[in-house]
């Protein structure tokens, strides 16, 4: 088997673990606040955190540095083309997604100091829950994006 190939699966699997990771605790965390039941709350973005640094993190880190050596492998240019695009939505996701990591900090540490002292949320945390939300559909709609690059790999010259 070659190095290429090898590094290619390691590629495709940590892009799907980094955005179904993404994708599926966004999906708990956006249903849990709906619920608005504060316990649940509470365990949901403890754990969202959790899988943020044990999944997304080392898939995003991961992200780049095997997909700029495939693209070299490949002879493509990085600079233009479909390539180009893939990677300005890839910062585009991680300035997004920077935020989002710090708002589920803060997420877990309030629904924990609720839970912990019987208060109701505060409102600031549901400002958080709204920005938090509006940088994941940007993110989301990034990453969908450069699937359909990657795969489709358009010609815009």
């Amino acid at each position: 088997m070659n190095t290429y190939l090898i590094i290619k699966v390691v590629h495709i699997l940590s892009s799907v673990l980094m955005v179904g990771t993404g994708f599926g605790s966004a999906f708990y965390l956006f249903f849990t606040h709906r619920s608005r039941a504060l316990p649940a709350i509470a365990v949901v973005s403890r754990l969202v955190v959790r899988a943020d640094w044990w999944f997304t993190t080392p898939a995003a880190l991961i992200q780049p540095t095997s997909g700029l050596w495939l693209a070299h492998s490949a002879g493509w240019t990085w600079s233009g083309g479909w390539l180009g695009l893939s990677l300005i939505l890839f910062a585009v996701a991680g300035a997004c997604w920077l935020p989002v990591v710090w708002l589920q900090f803060r997420f877990a540490a309030i629904s924990a100091e609720s839970v912990a002292t019987g208060v109701v949320l505060p409102d600031h945390y549901w400002r958080y829950a709204r920005l938090w939300e509006r940088l994941g559909y940007v993110a989301f709609t990034c990453m969908v994006t450069i699937y359909f690059l990657m795969v489709v790999k358009p010609d815009f010259g």
